[in-house]
């Protein structure tokens, strides 16, 4: 996104929830160059700064979504806008989401309205491995416009959607132990690739390149996460001893089952991205479905973030989930937490987004009143320290800047 290197705005008099910082009463966001300049109760502000006065409402870091299929999975389009799986090869590691979004899906224009600035676009789940995911700002013409970081992490997935997928094919993998078998030969595969190419290297002799396999190599390096869909208890513990057998960095995506098991995720230190939360038991990987999974798994001391896995659950209604994940026992700092800094930290986003941080992007959402009180509503949306979207009490209806006219 193309930022505007000398527009000064100062956001005064608002309840100001940094989140990696105790909340300030009329506090002020001083906004410089698409980054956050400076926050707090004392802040200078430019004489040639831009007044926007928050007295009465809250004044917040935009939300990050931490697992959604924004634009591969479009709203209202059927077949025609359906790309999130690739489901001819059961290993996508260098299948990319960042080719197939289509930044004019509707949902981007609810994930403002309900303050999400930021969201990590996966591929889906029908694949042993899906697939490299994206960061995208919520807001643009084209994806390279809206990029905040590419790749994010690779996703996998275990359990149910896999072994069906190919299991009505007739071919592998099409039971647990064959989904758990692809992803096993593919590092292994990895591995020897990777000490080949170094041989090569050593030796200055040429070397046939794998797509596949360098993706792959990247996240035994510790490079990038492994984003694992997991639903089940039994299917979790998979993951965890493929991860601990192959060294990558593992983060539950998903994690129905997790409160079963919490102790044993926790002594890992493995992070949950959990939801989406208001859906039915619609097969047997949901039967344990809980909206005290959040709660119960911070409890144990697991860094938690909180998805739609819109447009599972639309993207607009994240923060609903974390509210009604509060009234089921989440500590209500934690809740905000989980939709802002944490998952900016596991998916290594948070030298950008998460928090109302000096030299971070200029991503803040002015709110009613607190986001978790059910009918308090977006007002105002800033992304990179441009207005985005505007709610327009005349009307009835929030307004989303035409990004066309904006360059």
């Amino acid at each position: 996104m193309t930022p505007r290197n000398e527009e000064i705005i100062a956001i005064t008099g608002g309840y100001v929830v940094p989140v990696s910082d105790p909340p300030i009463s009329n506090g002020t966001v001083l906004l410089r160059g698409g980054r956050i300049a400076d926050v707090g109760d004392k802040v200078k502000i430019p004489r040639q700064a831009q007044i926007v006065d928050a007295t009465g409402t809250w004044v917040l870091p935009g939300f990050v979504e931490a697992h959604a299929h924004l634009g591969v999975h479009e709203e209202a389009e059927g077949w025609a806008g359906q790309d999130t799986n690739e489901m001819t090869d059961p290993n996508g590691a260098r299948l990319r989401a960042l080719d197939a979004i289509n930044p004019d899906d509707e949902g981007f224009r609810d994930a403002l309205s309900g303050g999400v600035t930021t969201a990590v676009i996966k591929p889906g789940s029908g694949n042993p491995i899906g697939g490299q995911t994206v960061a995208l700002k919520c807001w643009g013409r084209v994806v390279d416009e809206m990029l905040l970081k590419e790749p994010v992490s690779v996703k996998s997935a275990l359990g149910e959607n896999p072994k069906r997928v190919y299991g009505d094919q007739k071919k592998l993998p099409s039971t647990r132990l064959g989904v758990a078998a692809v992803i096993r030969d593919a590092f292994m595969k990895a591995e020897d690739y990777r000490a080949k190419r170094a041989a090569a290297q050593q030796k200055k002799e040429p070397f046939d390149r794998d797509p596949t396999c360098e993706i792959l190599v990247r996240v035994l390096d510790g490079e990038l996460p492994w984003c694992q869909h997991v639903h089940r208890a039994d299917d979790v513990a998979t993951a965890i001893r493929l991860a601990d057998e192959f060294g990558y960095r593992l983060v539950i995506n998903h994690g129905t089952e997790g409160y079963l098991i919490a102790d044993l995720i926790a002594a890992k230190n493995i992070p949950v991205i959990i939801g989406p939360l208001f859906t039915s038991r619609s097969k047997v990987e949901l039967r344990q479905r809980s909206l005290r999974n959040p709660g119960l798994l911070a409890r144990a001391g697991v860094q938690i973030a909180i998805t739609t896995d819109h447009p599972v659950v639309p993207i607009h209604f994240l923060v609903h989930q974390a509210t009604l994940a509060v009234k089921e026992g989440l500590d209500r700092d934690e809740a905000l937490r989980s939709l802002t800094i944490n998952p900016a930290q596991m998916l290594g986003l948070d030298d950008r987004v998460g928090s109302l941080t000096a030299g971070l992007d200029a991503d803040v959402v002015i709110w009613s009143g607190d986001p978790l009180e059910v009918m308090s509503r977006a007002l105002r949306v800033f992304i990179g320290g441009r207005e985005v979207y505007a709610w327009d009490e005349s009307a009835g209806a929030g307004r989303t800047s035409d990004p066309y006219a904006a360059f």
